[in-house]
């Protein structure tokens, strides 16, 4: 009985790690690991959320009795730890731990009606169940006093807007940043890790993931955006994700995905100004929104044009 409840608490716990690897589209439970202590040398409180978030949506799988390869590759997990994430940080107030795991549950709720939803489809449902949930969640502030919105988070008017793009580029902070904020994170040696755990899974994804950045970086000073947005990692990041979703993980078999994932990188940076744009007079985050976006612009593109 004891060798059996042991496996079964080493098999959650690992799933549960493949779950926070899965965001950046990796299983594998020590880059799990890794991205764990990156997030958690950030914020002590934040790795608790998120490996609860985890484990929450692993046990929303079994309770439900989903697939066991699904759950095998913390497939049920990953929309989970993010809206944990989201909610624990964009929320205020002393029930924001509650709110937050609790989002986690919904999440993977969430995110397994949405996979019935666009089966047929063959285009992955990606980060789209977890950008639902917090944006529902966050919005539910301005009607619902237990949810407590936080100050950071100000809704604004086009009118009052003003483009600030002084100050001096800080070019090694948005190299690493870019990287941390898929995890929320603006904390150089939390992105140093998070780029190891990548190269942990794969030198490929590791490259796709430089150059991504790279593309973001480039791309957001060229067309001037806001250095304190660009050097901060909050073009960069939806560009990572975007590149590894478009050349490494669904790229079939098809000799220009590398450029399609350079250009689909390069696309994520108007998109994300125009998310921005578009929610500001609500204060919301444009969380992973242009990676979805431009993700599933290219692969649906693709069951027609076959070569990009």
């Amino acid at each position: 009985m004891l060798s059996i409840l042991k496996n079964n608490f080493i098999w959650l716990i690992v799933t549960s790690l493949k779950g926070i690897a899965q965001v950046i589209f990796i299983d594998n439970a020590v880059s799990g690991f890794i991205i764990l202590a990156g997030i958690t040398i950030a914020s002590y409180s934040l790795g608790i959320v998120t490996l609860l978030s985890s484990i929450i949506g692993t046990l929303i799988g079994i309770a439900g009795g989903a697939e066991k390869e699904s759950m095998n590759q913390g497939l049920l997990g990953y929309n989970s730890v993010l809206a944990g994430m989201a909610l624990f940080l964009f929320l205020s107030g002393s029930d924001r731990w509650m709110i937050a795991l609790a989002g986690a549950a919904i999440a993977a709720i969430v995110t397994a009606a949405i996979m019935y939803f666009m089966r047929q489809s063959g285009i992955p449902i990606l980060t789209f169940p977890y950008i639902v949930t917090t944006w529902f969640l966050l919005l539910a502030s301005y009607r619902l006093a237990t949810f407590k919105i936080s100050p950071d988070l100000k809704p604004q008017t086009l009118s009052n807007w003003d483009l600030d793009i002084k100050g001096e580029p800080h070019w090694l902070d948005g190299a690493v940043d870019g990287m941390g904020q898929i995890y929320f994170l603006d904390h150089n040696l939390s992105g140093v890790l998070l780029f190891i755990a990548v190269f942990w899974a794969g030198w490929r994804l590791g490259l796709y993931a430089i150059i991504g950045n790279a593309a973001a970086l480039l791309t957001s000073y060229g067309l001037g955006g806001e250095h304190s947005l660009i050097f901060h990692g909050l073009y960069g990041y939806n560009a990572i994700l975007t590149i590894l979703a478009v050349s490494a993980v669904f790229k079939e078999d098809n000799r220009n995905v590398l450029l399609s994932g350079i250009v689909a990188a390069c696309l994520t940076v108007p998109i994300t100004a125009s998310i921005d744009t578009w929610l500001l007079p609500y204060g919301m985050p444009a969380l992973t929104m242009p990676f979805v976006l431009c993700t599933w612009i290219f692969l649906g593109a693709r069951k027609v044009l076959p070569r990009i």
